[in-house]
């Protein structure tokens, strides 16, 4: 018995140590390593510290959250959207380090490296943040060849065609919020008005339409509840992320995980509905959600094998991306456009001869649409200025060497889509002021055929619905223009605020005067 126990005892001590020796390799040995590994190749940031630099990001964040900008004051933007990561590209230079927890992530504002991490697929993948596993699992998070599978199933339901089909609903939905600002005008034709919750029921609208053949109002509960999983992911995401600390029963985890299973129950219920309809040949397919099942299931019978499909675990997911991407993206756009018009009065009275010009009374006209290039300029240059998403993450998958640096395998790489789209260096003097006409002959000319603007990301992995977005966002735009006229209010405050997407912090009050 006594070798026994000493055999026990010698095990569970040699157990205490290795785990000890994983603790401390975690969180100081591996660190300090990785540290001198980026010094020695000349980037720079704050020494390594337990839990990195979550602390002064979290302090910097809130101190930007309580203050108060000047929508005509353009060097306001930057330190108040990405307080931290613009202190360290003037602190630390072009290449800097940023420590998130015990992981070392490495900011590049080199449009070379920025392209390389973008399309070399097999070299990087998706950083997975804490918080985001409650959001956005499916194509927006997949790799390998359950990516593959899942983009080219959902290509056809985001095929320009299918777009076509679907200009009617958006139409319906912009008449329906335009119809509720017409009711607020008093008798001297105008009204004070927060449009930012308009155009989130706008947005919310079209998806639930597009997507699934229903209104607003039968999807506002799953819309109500991925805006509060947004906030509970904000903050965990900017939190120290503890190896296994997303199973702790936190009221934060508890509360995702109790909102994700009712957000699952409710799309489930309506895929279901959607199968019944089809199996009855009964219903419209020509929504997202009808036609991803129908390719979905001539895949599967194409192949006979249900591994060449989705499994409705899977379709329900993509429609979770569906609710909040496809809603938050063109909202998000939307606003800031008509923030920046009401600054820019010229460029509002442009896109509105442009759109009187062009379309008449004719909204649904989808070849009038593709020629309103004053419109298209604008929101070019909003989506620089303003992009829903401010900065993207890739992890190396392996050792590799880029624009001449060496990057372990497991290094993060922050590509910071804000600061690029600021850079003088990148853009000229006038980066950070409002030119449309600086997209007149095209992205690829404004940006001299470099990777500097990327609001939908770049590359193959670009954002499948960005036609969406901008066909609901013209159309939107268009309808509002020959309708109203619109400027600020002396009661609006300038506060971009990421919320996962960036949206003003206090709405956007305008005054709309009836054209």
């Amino acid at each position: 018995m006594d070798a026994l126990s000493n055999t026990v005892a010698i095990s569970c001590a040699i157990v205490v140590v290795l785990c000890a020796w994983k603790i401390v390799n975690m969180v100081w040995v591996r660190p300090k390593k990785l540290e001198k590994y980026l010094r020695d190749q000349g980037f720079n940031g704050n020494k390594y510290k337990l839990f990195g630099d979550m602390k002064e990001l979290s302090m910097m964040y809130k101190q930007s959250k309580s203050k108060r900008i000047s929508i005509d004051d353009e060097d306001e933007v930057l330190p108040y959207i990405a307080a931290y990561s613009h202190q360290s590209l003037q602190k630390y230079g072009r290449s800097f380090i940023t420590w998130f927890g015990w992981n070392p992530r490495v900011t590049t504002m080199d449009p070379e490296i920025i392209k390389d991490v973008l399309t070399k697929l097999n070299d990087f993948k998706k950083t997975k943040l804490t918080g985001l596993r409650f959001i956005a699992v499916g194509l927006a998070t997949y790799e390998g060849d359950q990516w593959a599978k899942h983009r080219k199933l959902l290509n056809q339901a985001f095929h320009v065609e299918k777009l076509k089909n679907m200009v009617p609903a958006f139409c319906l939905s912009c008449s329906v919020i335009i119809k509720k600002w017409e009711t607020h005008v008093s008798s001297n034709g105008s009204c004070e008005l927060d449009v930012w919750p308009h155009l989130q029921a706008l947005t919310s609208d079209v998806i639930s339409r597009t997507a699934f053949g229903s209104s607003y109002e039968e999807g506002i509960q799953i819309f109500d509840l991925i805006r509060e999983q947004s906030v509970l992911a904000m903050e965990a995401i900017r939190s120290v992320d503890i190896p296994l600390s997303r199973f702790l029963p936190t009221k934060r985890n508890m509360r995702m995980k109790v909102i994700d299973n009712k957000v699952k129950q409710l799309i489930r219920s309506i895929i279901d509905n959607k199968l019944k309809a089809m199996k009855a040949g009964e219903g419209n397919y020509d929504d997202l959600l009808g036609i991803m099942l129908e390719s979905n299931k001539k895949t599967v019978d194409q192949h006979q094998n249900k591994s060449h499909g989705m499994t409705i675990d899977e379709i329900t997911e993509e429609c979770k991306v569906f609710y909040f991407v496809g809603q938050e993206t063109t909202s998000s756009l939307l606003v800031w456009t008509m923030i920046l018009l009401c600054k820019h009065q010229e460029w509002q009275s442009r896109a509105r001869e442009e759109v009187l010009n062009v379309l008449g009374d004719k909204t649904t006209n989808i070849d009038g649409l593709n020629r309103l290039k004053v419109i298209n300029m604008i929101f070019y240059e909003v989506l620089r200025l303003y992009p829903p998403v401010v900065g993207l993450a890739r992890q190396a998958v392996k050792d590799i060497t880029l624009g001449g640096f060496s990057f372990p395998s497991g290094i993060q790489i922050s590509l910071p889509i804000i600061l690029i789209h600021y850079d003088e260096q990148l853009w000229g003097s006038d980066a950070k002021k409002f030119k449309p006409e600086r997209f007149s002959e095209g992205i690829s000319k404004a940006t001299k055929n470099q990777v500097i603007y990327f609001p939908f990301s770049w590359g193959p992995r670009i954002c499948i619905g960005e036609n969406f977005a901008l066909l609901e966002a013209k159309i939107a735009l268009a309808m509002m223009l020959r309708k109203f006229s619109f400027e600020l209010s002396q009661s609006y405050v300038h506060a971009p605020s990421t919320v996962l997407t960036l949206q003003p912090q206090y709405g956007a009050h305008l005054i709309l005067h009836k054209l």
